[in-house]
């Protein structure tokens, strides 16, 4: 893959993103059996009222964006049957992976059906649960004339951690502290023509985003001191999830 030099630099006012992509192809087969009758992202926290998808759509709205594509393929039809008796806050439709792609290989796809290919877009995986200015991000994707931007997210291990001086002695017990290392938040803007660089079949992040990177054109947003974020991968991020919003509400916060 090549030719992410030949794509425009961008140095007038960051524009408003106004589109974003879902991914929500994957079986997840982690989170049996809540995925038995329906897929990943129509999952629903207990205590929040509302799937994790129904929480996306709300948080893209509120940052401006109206128009979303949501690649599905694991029981499509459960979630286009929930977009169309749900009341929406921007418009929704839905593209069918028949084949599954891969994430690379999703984003592209759907990116062929967002409304103004010649805009920048946002994308997040369906099965994250977070919010924050997605507007700030889009500013310092701007800002650095990057033509991806991913998220970045600093989660707690699930262990608790030891420490120790230089003789070995045990000093203190951290309950899941976190990581020294930032993660991909499974969270991105993109600028306008970056889909063609996207493998048609495969994962971004071991094509795309090694090259973008040797380049400088990637970007990484550490997502604020103090946001919410968790990925949804098992009964027990459920559990955990539902534990931490509940924390949160109790905080008054989100």
């Amino acid at each position: 893959m090549n030719g992410f030099d030949d794509l425009p630099a961008t140095h007038s006012a960051a524009p408003t993103v106004t589109q974003a992509v879902i991914l929500a192809g994957g079986q997840g087969s982690r989170l049996r059996p809540y995925t038995d009758d329906r897929p990943k992202p129509l999952v629903e926290i207990p205590g929040t009222g509302t799937p994790i998808v129904g929480h996306q759509l709300a948080w893209l709205a509120a940052e401006g964006v109206t128009d979303v594509v949501i690649s599905c393929g694991h029981l499509a039809e459960v979630l286009q049957a929930w977009l169309d008796q749900a009341e929406l806050p921007l418009r929704a439709r839905t593209v069918v992976e028949v084949e599954p792609l891969g994430r690379g290989g999703g984003l592209k796809f759907a990116a062929k059906a967002l409304p103004r290919p010649d805009e920048p877009w946002y994308a997040t995986n369906g099965d994250i649960w977070t919010r924050f200015s997605l507007r700030e991000m889009a500013a310092f994707h701007h800002e650095r004339d990057a033509l991806a931007t991913l998220a970045l997210a600093r989660p707690r291990i699930p262990w608790g951690a030891v420490e120790t001086d230089q003789f070995g002695n045990v000093l203190d017990f951290i309950e899941a502290p976190p990581s020294p290392f930032l993660i991909n938040a499974g969270l991105y803007v993109f600028a306008p023509g970056f889909a063609e660089l996207l493998p048609d079949v495969g994962d971004h992040e071991r094509t795309t985003f090694p090259q973008l990177a040797r380049a400088k054109r990637l970007a990484g947003y550490q997502l604020p001191q103090g946001v919410y974020w968790r990925a949804i991968d098992t009964a027990k991020d459920l559990t955990e999830a539902a534990k931490e919003l509940a924390q949160l509400q109790q905080l008054g916060g989100e």
